[in-house]
């Protein structure tokens, strides 16, 4: 108990506060460009805790990770262009209600979602680390290419009428993503001899690419319709009940926060999926469960719920695996690790013992964080809003400015520039038929570890096809895949078929009159 209280008045020491609150409000900013995100903001900033104590580091360092969270949410909210790869369904929704009028409204569910499933999922890392870093510690390559497996079967609905066409974009985005070096092999493939595709195509510039200027491109389709682009390009309603968010409807959505966030901690505790998984997968099941499934993607209050409290609970939760096991649980957390040996220590079962004042300190920076989070936010919101309020002709070229410098700055490359603007028009085109660019993104981001748990699968078992059937987990989440195509593809056509009566219904009566 010593322990515990001396840790925690460390977190409450001035240069911790003043870190971590100077780390969040960071963060915000740097999430709300495209092309930055939070591991990229902590490989930034590494340097500059050199000098720091390490619980000022960490602290820092953690505000900066969990401001980014958020600050993606921002640009994705007001203008289409997440800030970063997770916040790309929020912006499913949240955009809707921005044109609606109602983005001020859309923000506020955002921050609180995001702070919920943050609050949450750092409880859950103070409470059961250590039993939920040792179900993951059993999550081998055959589990995690079963769970991917369901993860692209569950997200292949999203965001088009047809199943089919969600399939295929997905399958779309997985074969480009295996564009690069093979794992085994180490031979180029699918490159034509460009050397910049050796490392595969870069998520950012693609992500900015589908999501943002493809928007843009739609935006400038509808304003040459119009004849005129003089007008704000983002206008806010002036009544109470469009920009605040009452208690009502933010604990109207509280299962989907809590379902949320278990996704998100479950997730995060799993080495190497990442917090877009999450949140797609929180999004795809907020869906299914609803009773108002045709209102997703159309401005739903439950949809940027879903989305931000699944993401923000990742970025607690990824630091289960690092701090009980040593295992980075994705990027950011990688990037901790880093910083923990800067700093003299290594991340595992021993830092408990060594270090058990420090890390009840690091426990408090992260409430702590969740905290500041929820203040920043609050009063940033109306900011945030007066910032994307002019004319459209100012804004579109701020937009699509920052779209090149967000696809340039991820590794200097004019390259990335290009494969922005290229996807930028495939975006186009798959919203113009109707196909899932959500898939089409998320089978590219997990395609790799999809082929690379595949292989290892292979490999381990010396070519044994009964592999799967001797791993329970695996065999229960193949199952559920099974289970989800079938379902949906029934689903599909049910829906076909009552389309149609209903069509013919419609028919009927209007030759009766």
């Amino acid at each position: 108990m010593e322990m515990i209280f001396a840790g925690l008045l460390d977190s409450l020491s001035p240069a911790s506060l003043m870190f971590v609150f100077i780390g969040v409000a960071v963060g915000v900013l740097i999430g709300a460009i495209p092309g930055i995100n939070g591991p990229m903001a902590i490989a930034l900033f590494i340097p500059v805790t050199y000098y720091m104590s390490p619980l000022t580091a960490i602290g820092f360092l953690v505000g900066l990770n969990k401001g980014a969270f958020f600050g993606g949410a921002v640009s994705a909210v007001l203008l289409r262009t997440p800030g970063t790869p997770e916040a790309a369904a929020t912006a499913w929704d949240g955009y809707p209600l921005t044109q609606q009028g109602k983005g001020e409204k859309a923000l506020r569910m955002a921050l609180y979602s995001s702070v919920a499933g943050d609050f949450i999922s750092t409880v859950v890392l103070i409470l059961i680390a250590a039993p939920l870093a040792a179900v993951a510690l059993f999550m081998g390559p055959a589990e995690i290419f079963a769970l991917i497996s369901l993860a692209l079967t569950v997200i292949a609905g999203i965001g088009t009428s047809s199943i089919l066409r969600g399939l295929i974009a997905a399958g779309f985005g997985i074969l480009l993503g295996l564009i690069g070096t093979e794992p085994v092999t180490a031979l180029p493939r699918l490159t034509f001899d460009m050397y910049q595709l050796g490392g595969g195509l870069s998520l950012i510039p693609v992500a900015i690419g589908l999501l943002a200027f493809s928007e843009i491109l739609l935006q400038l389709e509808k304003l040459r319709a119009r004849g005129g682009c003089d007008q704000a390009a983002t206008k806010f309603s002036s009544k109470r009940e469009d920009r605040l968010l009452s208690a009502r409807e933010f604990f109207e959505s509280k299962k989907t926060l809590l379902r949320g966030s278990l996704i998100g901690i479950g997730v995060g505790a799993m080495p190497g999926l990442g917090a877009p998984v999450a949140s797609f997968m929180s999004y795809d099941q907020a869906m299914k469960r609803s009773p108002h499934k045709e209102e997703f993607g159309k401005g739903r209050l439950e949809g940027i719920a879903a989305s931000e409290s699944a993401n923000s609970s990742v970025v607690a939760a990824s630091l289960i695996p690092l701090f009980v096991l040593g295992i980075p649980g994705n990027l950011a957390a990688a990037m901790l690790m880093g910083a923990f040996m800067i700093h003299g220590m290594q991340p595992g079962p021993l830092l408990f013992q060594e270090n058990a004042q420090l890390m009840y300190g690091i426990y408090g920076s992260l409430l702590l964080a969740s905290l500041f989070l929820l203040v920043i936010g609050r009063f940033g919101l109306r900011y945030f809003c007066k910032a994307v309020n002019i004319p459209a002709m100012i804004l579109y070229p701020i937009v699509v400015f920052t779209c090149i410098m967000g696809a340039y700055l991820g590794k200097s490359s004019m390259f990335d520039v290009g494969v922005m603007l290229t996807f930028g028009f495939v975006g186009y085109f798959m919203r113009k038929f109707d196909y899932s660019y959500v898939a089409f993104l998320i089978g590219l981001i997990l395609a790799p570890e999809w082929e690379r748990s595949l292989q290892q699968v292979v490999i381990i078992s010396e070519y044994d096809t009964y592999m799967f059937f001797q791993r329970p987990v695996a065999m229960v989440l193949m199952a559920l895949t099974l289970i989800v195509v079938v379902r949906t593809f029934w689903n599909s056509i049910l829906a076909g078929r009552k389309k149609r009566l209903e069509a013919a219904a419609a028919a009927g009566a209007h030759k009766g009159d």
